[in-house]
């Protein structure tokens, strides 16, 4: 079972894997896909091994040839994040990687001349 945790996080693990993984079991399993469409909250909290909170909504939406949907992410708030020298020094560069609820998020800074 693929979990949320610091060692996932340490190895590079974000939304967009997890997301990965949770396809390609939709994909190879109907009884799955079924279980995600029907109840994706507890798909997802059995999935990464976390407790979503109650007033939380999971929604799953499937493609067809006819749509295509596009999510646009809760803007982290990296006011509350705390940086280590090595990713001050990092952000310096041009990226950031910061743990925000239960994913990594990475930003990329454009400098602009």
């Amino acid at each position: 079972m693929s979990q949320v945790t610091e060692e996932n996080i340490e190895k590079g693990k974000n939304r967009k894997d997890f997301e990965a993984t949770i396809i390609a079991k939709a994909w190879k399993d109907e009884a799955y896909k079924q279980e995600l469409l029907s109840n994706p909250k507890a798909v997802i909290e059995r999935e990464f091994g976390v407790e979503l909170p109650e007033e939380l909504q999971v929604n799953i939406k499937v493609e067809d040839p006819n749509n295509l949907y596009f999510v646009l992410p809760t803007k982290p708030d990296f006011s509350k994040v705390e940086l280590t020298d090595e990713q001050l020094e990092a952000a310096a560069g041009g990226t950031l990687s910061a743990v925000v609820g239960l994913f990594t998020v990475s930003t990329v800074f454009l400098h602009v001349h």
